[in-house]
């Protein structure tokens, strides 16, 4: 029953075996180091190396020692074959490992012919390589006895295997489906994160990773991924940000020093603001001198602070070069079409806005607490800033430098860069030293201010790549992957987009110097069903990072608020090929432990029945669905008709995905929910109509039902509980309310918390709550503090409604 089951898998299994772990150690195959002695059909490629070989030959030499000379002669080819698909890459299924249902095979699984001839020369052999004791009873039987050593799916028996084309073209090599897209899987990491914008590493030998959250705390990770119980940084308290779904300020990037291991200093980038006035922040804390996991808060010093005109646009990216100076990109300020000055900030050298800086945090000069290197490009250029590096860009979020080819170290020192586009494309910008990026006058590849596009003297670079936004409506720029455990990824750039959930690469043709793209899918079928791993994620991809020993990273939520503890770490699998075992061992130093430590529990698991990819955001199974922004940024499914990216060919936004001008929407006809109750939330507005008289609605649900006139988004507030449709009363509603109402049915912002039966009254319906407090991010008003349901001393004169907006009210 086991084995009908387990070939019952196979026959759904679409791709090829090499495209998922086969050794018997659930672990994708490698090349070993040395030629293999006994196994040497598996020196190119296979699951052993030198000393699983020589286990091997002394297993083969001790079996010959019990069997009979003349025997031996005539078997010894037989037992060879048999222990040597121990190191077949297709072990798993041999020894129908993959199954957990089925008890591991002590003999591989035989071809029909090639057992019946080893059963009429060898069968004696058995007793000797297997204790299995039923194959034993079934020796004299040489039917049953093949039956009982043969495979379900007769692709994979022994030795058909190795000369079957379909099974051997790709072994080894990232496997793609019909539609090219690479088949990877994950490892998740960390969870329960509120935002995860950054991880980054210390550089100090200890292999602990930190991870920091947009309210402004920083955890630290050991590298058995537990996290210990005291944040490493906490500056929340000053830190600005907001509940709201998509809000770009807060705690925004994180750097340590080159010399941490000896200086103990590091480098946050953060927003803060008093009353109306909003700017960002970079500043140099150090560790504490008594435990090397904190942060001495009172050791900050403030290194830059830039104005900040809008509430958008913020940057965000701190990191170190290879010359040890300090590298910033900043925002162009906000809004739309960088609208500050005559031609925008991002232009405009004199403005350190749009801009990437460059400084030296390790000297001081002119009166800043900062030196100015002395190659910056426009030192000297009295119309600029000092401390511009590069320049024309939009609000690049995440960047990188390349560790480049860990053999020849092609590639070292590349910036790779995000930059988020306005309202058609997105674009992963090159960075060099003085370069012009173009915003505003391109995005991506294509002209946005037409009169500025046509000033030649501009001398903007285009990017490596730009996708329009059929495919994503924020790009989240990556990493080069230069790890160790997975040589099939090395020179792949991997980056991804907040909006859309697609997971995205490019591939450089050093002979051209073009970039060839493709996109990242989850594994299908079982490349992905083997322990540890998973095959769904988040769909907004936040950011990416990489640990000390160069593995990729990337984070995402569920859930896109500073508060909403939903987001997760997730490294980065290639189930078909991995490093030769104990290559890739590290060995951290060691750390002080004073405060508590959490053990990593995972909590995602792989969707067993998930055969393929028929959505953009993995986690349907969870009932996740996407947020959007605004309208502008509303989720279109990722369908295979939607057009490809080009490299050459198209432009760039702000950050997660936020143009600031959005489509209108239809306005429904008066007197009717804006929003048919049920929808799910946070999944977008819904185009056209349904009948909402074909489903059930869900306690908490919630509509709005406007006068004629009233435009869409606005509306009294009704609730749907136990069964029935009812009214909120307006004695405790405010803003955090209508936040809760808003996001509830799609939209990014709420305009006003509406009293007094403003949108008119639902006489014919009960009042259901009354006193709603709510601190804004609730899924729901039933979640939010309140009378019990029903209880209320109120009339429906005073029924609740609310204004809400896919565009920033603020802006």
């Amino acid at each position: 029953m086991a084995r009908a089951r387990a070939g019952a898998l196979l026959a759904l299994w679409v791709l090829g075996a090499a495209a998922h772990p086969q050794c018997l150690d659930f672990r994708p195959p490698f090349r070993p180091p040395q030629p293999l002695r006994l196994c040497a059909q598996y020196s190119d490629f296979g699951c052993c190396d030198e000393g699983r070989d020589a286990e091997l030959t002394r297993r083969f030499w001790a079996l010959a020692s019990r069997v009979d000379a003349a025997e031996w002669a005539a078997c010894a080819g037989y037992a060879r074959d048999l222990l040597c698909q121990e190191c077949s890459p297709y072990a798993a299924h041999l020894y129908d490992a993959e199954d957990p249902f089925t008890p591991l095979r002590t003999v591989p699984g035989l071809c029909q012919d090639y057992c019946l001839d080893m059963w009429h020369k060898c069968r004696g052999l058995f007793r000797h390589l297997s204790t299995d004791q039923e194959l034993w009873a079934l020796e004299g039987n040489r039917a049953r006895f093949c039956r009982y050593l043969s495979l379900d799916d007769t692709d994979y028996c022994f030795p058909y295997l190795l000369v079957n084309k379909n099974l051997n073209s790709n072994l080894g090599h990232v496997v793609a489906d019909a539609k090219g897209c690479l088949q990877l899987c994950l490892e998740e990491v960390a969870n329960g994160l509120r935002n995860p914008v950054a991880m980054v590493h210390a550089r100090d030998g200890t292999h602990r990773f930190f991870v920091a959250e947009q309210v402004g705390l920083v955890w630290a990770y050991l590298p058995d991924r537990s996290r210990l119980g005291r944040p490493f940084l906490n500056i929340s308290r000053v830190v600005l940000t907001s509940p709201w779904e998509g809000d770009e300020r807060g705690f925004l990037g994180i750097a340590f020093h080159p010399s941490f291991r000896h200086n103990r200093r590091l480098y946050v980038y953060y927003s803060v603001g008093i009353r109306s006035s909003e700017w960002i922040r970079i500043s140099e804390f150090r560790v504490s001198e008594d435990d090397e996991n904190a942060v001495d808060h009172s050791s900050e010093r403030i290194i830059l602070e830039v104005k900040e005109p809008a509430s958008n646009h913020n940057g965000g990216q701190l990191l170190f070069g290879d010359d040890g100076y300090l590298y910033i990109f900043t925002g162009d300020g906000g809004m739309a079409g960088d609208p500050f000055g005559t031609f925008g900030n991002a232009q405009n050298k004199s403005a350190l806005l749009g801009k990437v800086l460059r400084i030296d945090v390790d000297r001081k000069e002119r009166g800043l607490p900062y030196g100015i290197p002395p190659d910056n490009p426009f030192v000297g250029d009295p119309a600029a800033q000092p401390e511009v590096y590069a320049l024309g860009v939009r609000n690049m979020w995440r960047c990188s430098f390349d560790r480049g080819d860990p053999s020849s170290g092609a590639g070292r020192g590349r910036l790779f860069c995000g930059d988020v586009g306005q309202n058609k494309f997105e674009e992963v910008d090159l960075v060099e030293r003085g370069g012009n990026y173009g915003w505003r006058a391109r995005e991506g590849f294509e002209c946005y201010d037409r009169s500025l596009c046509a000033n030649t003297s501009l001398n903007d670079l285009l990017p490596i790549f730009a996708y329009p936004h059929t495919t994503g409506k924020s790009v989240t720029g990556g990493y080069v992957y230069r790890g160790c455990e997975y040589p099939n990824l090395n020179g792949l750039y991997i980056f991804g987009d907040f909006m859309s959930g697609r997971l995205m690469s490019l591939q450089e043709n050093p002979g051209t110097g073009q970039w060839q793209y493709s996109e990242i899918c989850m594994g299908h079928g079982q490349t992905c069903e083997f322990p540890g791993l998973i095959n769904n994620y988040y769909p907004y991809i936040i950011s990416f990072g990489e640990d000390e020993a160069g593995e990729l990273y990337f984070m995402s939520t569920g859930e896109p608020s500073a508060t909403a503890p939903r987001g997760v770490v997730y490294k980065i699998i290639d189930a078909s090929r991995r490093a030769p075992p104990g290559k890739c061992q590290i060995q951290p130093a060691q750390v002080k432990i004073r405060s508590r430590l959490i053990p990593f529990v995972p909590k995602e698991s792989l969707p067993i029945l998930q055969r393929s990819r028929k959505s953009p955001h993995p986690l349907i199974h969870h009932g996740h669905v996407p947020c959007p922004g605004d309208t502008a940024h509303e989720f279109i499914p990722k369908t295979r008709s939607t057009p490809r990216p080009t490299a050459r060919a198209s432009t760039r936004a702000p950050r997660r995905g936020r143009p600031t001008a959005a489509p209108p929407a239809p306005t429904p006809r008066p007197a009717r929910p804006t929003q048919l109750p049920g929808s799910r939330r946070g999944g977008g507005r819904r185009r056209g109509r349904l009948n909402s008289a074909s489903r059930a609605f869900r306690d908490g649900e919630v509509r709005l039902v406007r006068p004629a006139g009233l435009s869409s988004g606005s509306g009294r507030v009704e609730v749907f509980v136990g069964g029935r449709w009812g009214t909120v009363c307006d004695d405790s509603w405010n803003i955090s309310g209508a936040a809760v109402v808003c996001r509830q049915l799609g939209f990014a912002y709420a305009v006003r918390a509406v009293k007094r039966a403003e949108f008119g009254q639902g006489g014919s319906l009960p009042i259901l709550l009354d006193d709603v407090r709510c601190t804004g991010w609730e899924r729901n008003l039933l979640e939010c503090q309140h009378n019990g349901v029903g209880t209320h001393n109120c009339e429906h004169d005073e029924d609740a409604g609310v204004v809400c907006s896919h565009q920033n009210p603020d802006l």
